[in-house]
Formats: C-alpha cells, structure tokens, sequence
C-alpha cells in the first residue's frame, strides 16, 4: 500500500502537513508531497478537504475481509509425544470465556495425537477439535503445520485463532498469519472482547514490562494471538461434556525437510518449571551463587522446582533456564516464594498469577510485598534455614 497526493486537486493548504506525526508530508511548488518517512499511519487522509490524499493497493497487498463471514473461537492444541501440552488447556479455558461471550462455537485444532486426546480437549470445553493424526504430525516441523492450519482457517474462516507462546507456537504461527494476510499479537498475558466491535483485545507488556499495551486487528480476519503459558486458567473438566470430532486429512501436505531426532536439554529432565507447583525463586538479594545451594534444598523439601530472578541470571549464579519474568518463563504454581528478589515489574509479569506468593526480603519497602500473599521482613540466610529445619522436623 501507498499514500500518495493527487496533485489536480491539491490546494497546498498545508492541513495535511499539521496532521502528520511523522513530519513525512511537506509542500513544494504550492504541493503537498509524502517523502520516504510514511509510516502509513493514514491520519493525513481525513484531513485533507479536497480528498486529494489518496491510499493505493498494491500487488501482495491484503484487501480488508468480509468480517461477517468469519464465525468461531479457535484454538490450537499444542501435543509433545502424542499427548496435548498444559497450554493447550489453558487455552480452552481462555477460548471458553471468549465464546461464550461472543455467543460462538469453541473448536480445537488437534495435529497428530489420537482421538482420545480430542476426547480430553472436549471433556474441557471445546465444542469441536479438528483432528489429523497422520504420521506427518507426529514430529513438530513447521511447513506441515502451517499448510494444515492454513488450509483449516481458509475453509472454515474463524473469528478468533489462539495458540501457545511456546518454542512450537512461537515457530509456525506467524507464518500462518503471514499465509493469511491478517495481524498477530504475541505473547498476549490477557484477553478481552469488545463488545460493540466484536474486536479481540490482545493485551502485552511492552517496552520491557513498563506499559500494557492493547492491540486490535479491526480489518482482518482471522484474530490470532499467542499466549504467554502459564497466565490462563484452565476452565471446567466435565467428564460428561459431549462434542463433535472431525477428522481432517493431511492429503496434499507436503514437507522439504524430515526432523531426524530432538535432544532434550538436561535440564527438562530435572522438575520442570512451568509445571511445578511449589517453586522456590532466588534474587540478587541471595548476594551470592552459594545461596541457591539453600533454595535446592528448601525446593527438594517441598517436592517443587528453583527459579531465579533475570539479575541472579545476569551474574551467573544460575542457568537461564531458571529464570522468571517477562524475558524468562511465565508460571503459576500453587506456592511460588521469592528469597531476595525485589519484584520489578518485568519479574512480577512472570509469577503474579501464583496462587500464594511468599516473599522474604530485607526491604520492607520491596515492591514484592505489594502482590505478595504472605511477606516476611528478614534476611533470606537466616528465615529459609528456619524453614528447612522445620519442614525436616515435620517430616522426622
């Protein structure tokens, strides 16, 4: 697309110049021009009284949908090794809320697992899964993927598409919105309808954590977003809960490249942390590597993982593997206590959704007590080893 000016019927009046906030229209000869610092912000075209501002479509350009012809909450059910991933859930109770209010369908996308596990997907809320369980799926690559969701959205046109800001979703769905033509929102933390538009608001910390920003994608369809795991709520299980399954054929897919084998990291065979349910988190306030050392055995007592805050990370005294927040891994265990760690905002995106925080901090003034359920004002090498004691007490 571009924005150019019909220079018959410029008046060189000048308005379009004051609406620009980009300084990328100036007059020349009595003319108004557009030089090469257009960001396509289109404030200038209802400015201008002579409708000399105009906006050309060019080949590859996408043309505005027929909204009224996309209907339906999607989400794509994640699997690893034939069963559905955690988010996978969390989407559903996310899409569920988002249906219902949209008074819609919720369907799941289901690549390469067994029906049973669309069963499940049903059991928590979808309405209908969309299930392909050719052995082209059973390995996670890219091109296969994205030909079949595309091919799934260009038939059966969804309102709203959802997938996992994990390393899969993170991979394949902006080319599927690229295939598409329509916008994406990543790593959205929440989501809302609004009502009179029936626009998804996707909403994500932006310039690292310091705002929440909203973001609308009004003239395409489909809507399609990721999702920070971890942030959503499961919804109901009903064991009851009957839907409709429909098989897909993955005729016509075809793929370039074969995934000869994944490697785990040895650190997914230790507790894994977006799983855990007791995590037991340390910050700068630990002063040094030795103090994780406490945290392991504080985290073994109560059967959980060991986070870390990104300024442990940065010195080294843990892997980033470990880390929490806004650049680390979002979670929400049942317990999370944070030893040391202030609680910047970009720390607090990560783990406000716990449901009991702990906080242990020197500062009574740490922002960590702020969300924190229970807080205890001590230094962390003298309340964790209290706490160690008594927990080894209670078990004999």
């Amino acid at each position: 697309m571009r924005i150019v000016v019909n220079i018959e019927k410029c008046t060189g009046c000048g308005q379009c110049v004051e609406s620009c906030p980009f300084t990328s229209i100036e007059i020349k000869d009595g003319k108004a021009f557009i030089n090469e610092y257009c960001q396509l912000c289109r404030a200038c075209l209802s400015v201008c009284p002579e409708g000399a501002i105009i906006e050309i479509l060019e080949e590859g350009d996408a043309v505005e949908a027929d909204l009224s012809a996309y209907k339906g909450v999607w989400i794509f059910a994640e699997q690893r090794e034939g069963m559905a991933a955690s988010v996978a859930y969390e989407l559903l109770g996310a899409g569920r809320r988002l249906a219902d209010e949209l008074k819609t369908e919720l369907s799941a996308v289901l690549l390469g697992s067994n029906e049973e596990q669309a069963k499940e997907l049903i059991k928590w809320g979808a309405d209908k899964v969309y299930h392909c369980n050719d052995s082209i799926f059973d390995k996670f690559n890219d091109e296969p993927y994205s030909q079949m969701l595309v091919n799934l959205i260009r038939t059966h046109k969804p309102e709203i598409v959802l997938a996992g800001a994990t390393p899969i979703g993170r991979s394949f769905i902006p080319r599927v919105a690229a295939k598409v033509r329509t916008g994406l929102t990543a790593d959205c933390t929440a989501l809302e309808i609004d009502k009179n538009s029936r626009n998804l608001l996707q909403i994500r910390p932006a310039f690292g954590g310091n705002i929440m920003a909203t973001i609308l994608c009004p003239n395409h369809r489909p809507q399609i977003a990721t999702v920070r795991p971890r942030v959503m709520k499961r919804g109901e299980y009903d064991e009851g809960r009957k839907g409709g399954i429909v098989p897909v054929s993955a005729s016509g897919i075809t793929c370039r490249t074969k995934v000869l084998d994944t490697i785990k990291e040895a650190s997914e065979c230790m507790v894994n942390l977006q799983e855990a349910e007791v995590i037991v988190s340390g910050g700068r306030g630990l002063g040094k590597p030795e103090g994780f050392k406490m945290l392991e055995e504080l985290a073994e007592l109560l059967g959980g993982a060991v986070g870390a805050s990104r300024a442990a990370v940065d010195e080294e005294w843990i892997s980033y593997s470990r880390q929490v927040g806004q650049t680390g891994k979002t979670v929400c265990p049942k317990i999370y206590i944070a030893c040391g760690i202030s609680g910047a905002v970009q720390h607090l995106v990560g783990m406000q959704s716990s449901d009991i925080i702990i906080a242990i901090n020197k500062n009574p003034e740490a922002p960590i007590f702020d969300v924190a359920t229970y807080g205890i004002v001590g230094d962390v090498y003298e309340v964790v080893p209290l706490l160690i004691k008594k927990l080894k007490e209670a078990k004999g």
